[in-house]
This record gives structure tokens, C-alpha cells and sequence, in this order.
């Protein structure tokens, strides 16, 4: 429409009061809402053209529009006012300015309420409001104002400029974190705008509205940037910072990666992943336990954004001067924050982490402060030397040169020291994965480690940061099938750590998240091919063995008793994070949950659906096929109105659908067709929304499948979207849908002549078209003595209504259907009435109620009944 509009306007410009020009720029602004516009438009066309009856119709229409709207606007001005006295009176009652401030953010979702808003100069009285305005809640309602104007590409450059950027920026800079989610809330609805994208729809930015809003574009990523490593900055706000530079400097995103490095980002990130909460000096930058983690996502997410060899080798040529600047003095600080720097990396790009600990004196710089006696210099080094055991490489590099030292570590005095050296020896003694045959360390010693980490993770004198090393640990040792047994058993240590889950603390959520994929066995596993195993075997290489413990049986139960203790609760909590990674554990331990049919309401009671719709929207392609099998299967089992409340039901429909793509495992497919079966029955809106996703094609390519449930799904599914106007209007088309439903109808499965059958059922009565389109097929005759004589009541029904509903279209179609002498046995016929209203159709209306004698003879009469009943059945 915007184009269309800008295409009138040029021609406009050329030929002035041009009508065609005019009329057709009226009804793309009247599209837009634009009614104002429409009626002076259509006004000019009527005053070029008297006689055009089309516009007249029009401003007809319009004028009422515009006038209702004008009462509206001067009612609503007065309540404005009336508000605007009340919220910006700072002496007046707190209840009363809160319930203004409100109002205000309901107003400004409204397009003449946001209109009138602008035009009372709002922006400029609440930058006003808020330099001395204490009250949070007023705050926040503020901030949400200004993400409402941000919606509309005009009005966000007009907040950019009435409010400006650093004064935004300020807004953000809170504790309050209600506040900050807010304000970052409306930078990101501000870029989607400026730039036409939508994160949760997988839309892209629209690249022509990016280059005319440019300059706003940047302005914002600049402003961000710099602010990054403020001093004046809260830890809050610097991670939501952090969180809005991740969402939008991928190439599919905004593409801000070269602009980032080239105005020294990259340093600035860098300066921030080498701080420690527990290092305070002068200068040192306010952080959060979140920020750690959150850098580093932004750093994995910086770094696949370079797109060629070249651009990743610059990226890594930064990284190794701000190393090599901090170690050219012997400063134990630099060691530190170089160290904190390294373990940063190796939690975020991993290849870039990798490649460091690799250089010539690294991995021995942190043995040699692992050694000192200094707690914090020991604390750093673990952090590293864990997060370095990251490939089996690294592994046994550290197993030769670090056990030692980290058996030492771990019989400090000092818990901190003591735990990080615990997960240290987790992770060596995970080496060898989930192959049973390989143990690294003694057997036993695994139980050992893991009851070490079990008293760490349950005692609740420990802080939470001593929890979460604990899980850490145990998310190595779970790897273990005798670890998994041990720990799902015991309900204290699970508890524990859910509700370390729960809380939100992001750095428990590498620990808490690969420990519950350990125990659910939801990780991939390579197919083993037996011809493979035995020539393994005969050249005497090791074949990996998988424990007993880990068979379905036991899987099923860890599965069941993690449910029973809320798990789902803390994967809701854990799945805020940005990283696409942890998002696709999540997703994997969602549908393993939703695996067992008994597990799915406890998903639901306890806020999955939500969680699972954005985990399938966002992520990597596995993470949203899991979310989407998970809601497929809760929408299978749960009333879809109930397991998706309002708006929930037209949003699961996309991921359900992508479910049908033929890359997709059979069980995949059959368990969508189910979900979408069920969807679609809801209401009208839903079966829209399926259609208007393009997914009637994808359901009709099912129609066709060879496995014999995929195929019944499908029908079934098609049965409830046949309750859709539109889709009778695609049968009537010139196509042969309607025949091969009705072929399907006498199909060797009978839960697929019921779908059918039922799907006819609800097309025959809407359209006469498709009452004619059955006798397209060659053997129609045949299929309706089969549906009508069927041994099962209920196919036996439905064909007795679809033959009642092809009579009823047309006189012509009742004679064909009484020319076959389809008998109908009334032995197994349940409804009478049925019958009863075919033969007084036939003979009533159909022969006008003349005597039947009149037209048939004598014999002709007495042998009706033959026509429809065998009168041979008793």
C-alpha cells in the first residue's frame, strides 16, 4: 500500500487532480486507516468527476467515518486533558497518577489516541515528568508509552528526535528491572520499525526501508556501542545493552558486524568479559551474574556474523592485541582479566577460545596460577581450565598436566576453590562420554564425584554460585548411566536443583539444562549399522557400548519422575536466554518430556505452551522442530482452546506446519496432522489462519502418503477443514479434490472411509457444485452402495446423509442415484428418520405431490421399496 501510495503521489505530481490517480491513492490510504486523507482525496475526484457513482459511494462511506471519529476525538480530547492534569500533577494522590499513567500507555496503543497524544505534545512532558519523577511504576508506564509510539516508522523518528537517544539510554540506566526491560523493549521495537523486521515471525529486514532509515539505524547501534563500557552504567542495563546488540548484529538481522568492529565494539565487549564481581578496583565496570554469559552469546554471535575467512581472522587478530597489550606488563591484574577474557571466549565462540589456549605458554600460565596460593588467581584459573576441557584434545592435555593439580585444589580450605576443582575433575572424568567401556578415572570414581557435588548442591548454607558449580559438575558426570540412575533418585538433590533453575539465574543454565538432556537421553545418538560393529571388530578397534541403564525402560522413568518434580517450571525460567544453543537443549527436553502422554497438562499447568511457541519461532532448525513435536503432541493429547488460550491458537499453527516439510521423520508428520486436526476444529479463525499459512497444500500432499496413519491423519485433518467456505470453494474448483475424497471414501481402511465420508458430510450441504462432482467418478454408484450398506453404523450414516444431501441438490441428481436401485439394508439403519426425509423429498417435492399412480404404474409402485429397501432382510 505504502507504495502504491508513493506511485499516485509522483503521477500527482505530474498530472495534478488527475481522478484515476486520485481514487486509487483514496483507497490505499482508507486500506491504511488513513481516513482523513481518503476523504479529501475522494472529495478532489468528485470535484474533477460530479458524475462518478463509485466515489460517491465512497465519500458516503467515508463521510460517516470521519465524522464519527471527529465526536470521538473531541471526547476523548477532554479525557486527555483530564488526565494529563492528574499525571503530571507530581503533588497529586500516587494511586490516581498511576492509574493515569496507565491509561496513557492504553491510549497510546490506539491510533487517534496516539495521534492526539503527539499532538498534546506528550513526548516533550514526559522527558519532563521523568528528570524528577521517583515513582517506578509511573516510570515504567512511561516507557511503555514510548514503545507503543514506536510501532509506526513516523512516530519512532519523532520519539528519536523529541526525546534523543542519550536521554533514552538514561531512561534504561536503572535497577529497576522492570524499567530497563521496558525502555529496551522500545530500541528493539524501534529498530524492528525503522527497519521492517520482526524477530518472532523469522521475518527479515525490508533492505530498501534500512537504507532510507540509515542514519537513524546507526545512530542507535552507535549510541549503544559506546555506552557499553560507561562506568555510570548499571549491570542491568549494560546486559540489556549487550542483549539488544545479540538480537540485531547477525547477517540475517540488521548486519551491524563490520559497522560493530570498525567503531571498536569489539573492544568495548572484550572489556566487559574481563571483569569479575569480585575484583573491585577504581575503574571497574558494574556487572551482573548474567553478564559473563551474556557476553559471551554476544561474542558467538559477533563472530558467525563474519562472513568469510578473512573477516573472522581480522576479528581474531583484535582479540590477540587486547591479550597481548594486558600481558606485556607482569601485572597480576592483567593475568587475571586475560584469564577471565579466555574463559569468556570459550563459553561463547569456541574456536576463537580454542585457539588461544592453544598458544605457546597459555595452558601453562594457568597451571602456574592454578599452583599459587592466591584465591582469586587460583578461582580464574579453574574457571579456565573447565572451560577449556572442552575437546578431547584439551582434555588430555590437562589430564597430563593439571589432575594433580586440581586433586590439590581440591582439598582447599576454601569452598570456592574447592568446588570449581570438583567440576574441573568432572569434566577429565567425562571423557569418555556415554560409551561404557570408557572410564578415564578408577572405577566408582564417578559415584564418588558426583555425591561430592550432590553435598555441595543440597546444603543449603551454600550460596547459589556453589549450587551452580555443583550442577555444572553433574551435568559432566550425568553422562554416566550409573550417575543418571543415582541422582533421578534422589528427589532432595532434583528439587534443589529446579529451584536453582527457577530462579533465572542464567549461569546455572548450561549445568542445569545438559544435566536434565542427560537424564531424558536427549541428546543425538550416531545409528550404528551392525555390518560397521563387526568391522570394527575384526580390525580390533573399540566399539562403544551403551550402559543397560540407559534402555527405554529406565529412560521413560527418569523422564516421568523429573515431570512429577516440575522441571517444566524451571526450563519456562531458563528459556529467556538468548543463546540459540541452550534454546535447542531446552526444546530437546521439552519434547521428551512431552513424550509420555501423562507428562503433557504438567507442561502445560506450568507455562510450557508459552516457552515452547518462542522456542519454535526462535533458535537453531532442530530446537524449533523439537518445540513444534512438543506442542504437535500437546495438541494431540489437551483441548487445543484449553492448552492454548486465546491468541496462542493461531500462533502454534506455523510451527506445527513446519512439521510437514518432507525432510521431516514420519512420526513428525503424522503427530502435526494430528495437532492441526484438532486446531482446525476450534473455529473458523483457526482453519483461516491454517489456510492463510499456506497449509492446505501441505495437508493435501499427506492425502497421498503411503504409510497408512499419516495418510488417515490426514484425511482426518482435511475432514475438519472442509468446515472452512473457502476450502468448499477450492473443491468446486476445477480440480478433482472433491473425487478423490470421495474415492477415498471406499478406502480398505475404515478410520479413512469415516474421515471422508464425514468430510463429504460437510461440503455436500454447501454447495449443489459438489453434490454434481460425485458422479465424476467412474464408479460412484458403487462407492454409495458400499457407504449405505457398510457393516459399521457410523460409515453407514454418513453415507446416508451424503446421499440425502446429492437428492436434495437437484432433481436431476436424485433420479441418477434412484437408477442405480442402491439398496439400502434397513437392518442396520439407526436412523429412520433419516430415510424417511429422503423418500418424502422424492416423493413430495420431486413429483410435485401428484399421485404417485399417476406416474408410475401399478407393479412400479409395489416394487419401490425395492428401490431402496432389501426385502429380503428381516
Amino acid at each position: 500500500m505504502k507504495t502504491l501510495i508513493k506511485d499516485c503521489t509522483s503521477s500527482l505530481e505530474l498530472t495534478p487532480n488527475d481522478p484515476k490517480a486520485l481514487y486509487r491513492r483514496a483507497q490505499a490510504y482508507e486500506k491504511q486507516e488513513l481516513f482523513e486523507k481518503a476523504y479529501a482525496d475522494a472529495r478532489a475526484v468528485q470535484n474533477a468527476d460530479p458524475k462518478n457513482k463509485e466515489v460517491q459511494v465512497m465519500l458516503s462511506h467515508l463521510h460517516a467515518i470521519v465524522q464519527d471519529k471527529l465526536e470521538k476525538n473531541t471526547q476523548l480530547s477532554g479525557k486527555v486533558k483530564q488526565m494529563f492534569e492528574i499525571l503530571f500533577d507530581s503533588t497529586g494522590e500516587r494511586e490516581k497518577r498511576e492509574t493515569a499513567a496507565n491509561n496513557l500507555v492504553a491510549l497510546s496503543k490506539e491510533r487517534a489516541g496516539s495521534e492526539l497524544l503527539l499532538k498534546e505534545g506528550i513526548l516533550g512532558r514526559i522527558v519532563q515528568l521523568l528528570k524528577s519523577e521517583k515513582n517506578p511504576e509511573i516510570r515504567v508506564s512511561c516507557a511503555r508509552t514510548l514503545s507503543e509510539f514506536a510501532k509506526d516508522e513516523k512516530k519512532a523518528k519523532k520519539v528519536l528526535r523529541d526525546c534523543g537517544l542519550p536521554w533514552l539510554v538514561d531512561l534504561m540506566n536503572s535497577t529497576n528491572e522492570s524499567l530497563v526491560t521496558a525502555t529496551q523493549y522500545t530500541f528493539q521495537v524501534m529498530l524492528c520499525t525503522l527497519s521492517g523486521m520482526d524477530i518472532k515471525k523469522g521475518k527479515r529486514p525490508d533492505w530498501v526501508l534500512m537504507q532510507e532509515n540509515t542514519k537513524e539505524i546507526d545512530s542507535i547501534m552507535t549510541v549503544l556501542t559506546k555506552s557499553i563500557t560507561s562506568r555510570a552504567m548499571s549491570g542491568v542495563c549494560r546486559d540489556a545493552i549487550i542483549e539488544i546488540l545479540c538480537k540485531n548484529v547477525g547477517y540475517q538481522e540488521l548486519d551491524w558486524a563490520k559497522k560493530f568492529l570498525k567503531i571498536g565494539g569489539l573492544e568495548k565487549l572484550l572489556e566487559v568479559a574481563s571483569e569479575l564481581q569480585e575484583y573491585h578496583y577504581e575503574s571497574c565496570i558494574d556487572v551482573t551474574n548474567n553478564t559473563r554469559i551474556t557476553t559471551a552469546v554476544c561474542l558467538d554471535k559477533l563472530y558467525q556474523a563474519q562472513g568469510d575467512d578473512k573477516s573472522k581472522q581480522q576479528f581474531t587478530d583484535m582479540i590477540e592485541n587486547f591479550i597481548r597489550e594486558r600481558l606485556v606488563t607482569p601485572e597480576i591484574e592483567n593475568k587475571v582479566r586475560v584469564t577471565v577474557t579466555l574463559t569468556t571466549l570459550l563459553l561463547g565462540p569456541l574456536d576463537v577460545g580454542n585457539t588461544f589456549i592453544g598458544r605457546d605458554g597459555i595452558l601453562e600460565m594457568l597451571l602456574v596460577m592454578a599452583k599459587s596460593g592466591e584465591e582469586l588467581e587460583q578461582k580464574v584459573a579453574c574457571e579456565a581450565l573447565i572451560a577449556a576441557s572442552s575437546k578431547k584434545d584439551k582434555c588430555r592435555a590437562i589430564m597430563t598436566q593439571g589432575t594433580n593439580i586440581l586433586k590439590e585444589l581440591y582439598q582447599s580450605k576454601s569452598d570456592a576453590i574447592k568446588v570449581r576443582a570438583l567440576v574441573g575433575l568432572c569434566k577429565l572424568g567425562s571423557l569418555g562420554g556415554t560409551d561404557a567401556t570408557m572410564r578415564p578415572f578408577a572405577e566408582g570414581a564417578s559415584l564418588k564425584l558426583a555425591e561430592a557435588c550432590r553435598r555441595f548442591l543440597i546444603n543449603p548454607a551454600k550460596d547459589k554460585e556453589m549450587r551452580r558449580w555443583a550442577c555444572e559438575g553433574l551435568s559432566y558426570l550425568t553422562l554416566d548411566a550409573d550417575v543418571k540412575e543415582k541422582l533421578v533418585n534422589d528427589r532432595v538433590a532434583l528439587r534443589s536443583m529446579i529451584q536453582l533453575a527457577e530462579s533465572g539465574d542464567m549461569n546455572c543454565l548450561y549445568g542445569v539444562v545438559t544435566t536434565f538432556v542427560n537424564l531424558v537421553n536427549a541428546y543425538d545418538k550416531q545409528e550404528v549399522i551392525p555390518e560397521m560393529i563387526e568391522l570394527a571388530k575384526f580390525s580390533k578397534q573399540h566399539v562403544p557400548e551403551e550402559h543397560e541403564l540407559d534402555d527405554k525402560d529406565f529412560v521413560d522413568q527418569r523422564i516421568n519422575i523429573l515431570a512429577e518434580e516440575g522441571a517444566a517450571s524451571a526450563l519456562v525460567s531458563l528459556s529467556k536466554t538468548e543463546s540459540k544453543n541452550s534454546k535447542e537443549l531446552i526444546s530437546r527436553i521439552f519434547n521428551a518430556l512431552c513424550e509420555q502422554q501423562q507428562n503433557r497438562g504438567k507442561v502445560v499447568q506450568q507455562g510450557g505452551t508459552k516457552a515452547l511457541l518462542n522456542l519454535a519461532s526462535e533458535g537453531t532448525e532442530k530446537g524449533k522442530t523439537c518445540a513444534a513435536q512438543a506442542l504437535a503432541r500437546i495438541a494431540i493429547t489437551i483441548n487445543p482452546e484449553i492448552a492454548f488460550p486465546g491468541q496462542r491458537a493461531y500462533e502454534v499453527v506455523r510451527p506445527l506446519l513446519s512439521l510437514l516439510h518432507v525432510e521431516c521423520s514420519a512420526l513428525e508428520n503424522f503427530e502435526s496432522l494430528m495437532g492441526l486436526c484438532n486446531i482446525a476444529g476450534i473455529s473458523e479463525s483457526t482453519r483461516q489462519r491454517i489456510i492463510k499459512e499456506k497449509g492446505l497444500p501441505l495437508i493435501e500432499h499427506y492425502l497421498f502418503e503411503e504409510h497408512d496413519l499419516i495418510r488417515r491423519a490426514a484425511f482426518q485433518c482435511m475432514a475438519n477443514m472442509c468446515g472452512s467456505p473457502d476450502v468448499v470453494k477450492i473443491l468446486e474448483g476445477d480440480n478433482d479434490k472433491l473425487k478423490y475424497l470421495f474415492l477415498a471414501s471406499s478406502d480398505e481402511d475404515e478410520e479413512i472411509v469415516k474421515a471422508a465420508a464425514g468430510a463429504l458430510c460437510m461440503v455436500l450441504p454447501e454447495s449443489n457444485k459438489c453434490c454434481g462432482k460425485i458422479f465424476e467418478a467412474k464408479d460412484w454408484g458403487e462407492i454409495l452402495q458400499f457407504l449405505v450398506s457398510h457393516a459399521n453404523p457410523e460409515v453407514h450414516y454418513r453415507g446416508t446423509v451424503i446421499v440425502y444431501y446429492i437428492i436434495s441438490a437437484s432433481t436431476d441428481y436424485a433420479w441418477k442415484i434412484m437408477e442405480t436401485h442402491a439398496k439400502v439394508p434397513y437392518r442396520i439403519l439407526f436412523r429412520m428418520d433419516m430415510i424417511i426425509r429422503i423418500l418424502r423429498w422424492v416423493i413430495g417435492k420431486e413429483l410435485r405431490l401428484m399421485s404417485l399412480s399417476s406416474v408410475v404404474g401399478y407393479n412400479e409402485v409395489e416394487d419401490f421399496s425395492n428401490i431402496w429397501f432389501d426385502k429380503n432382510s428381516t
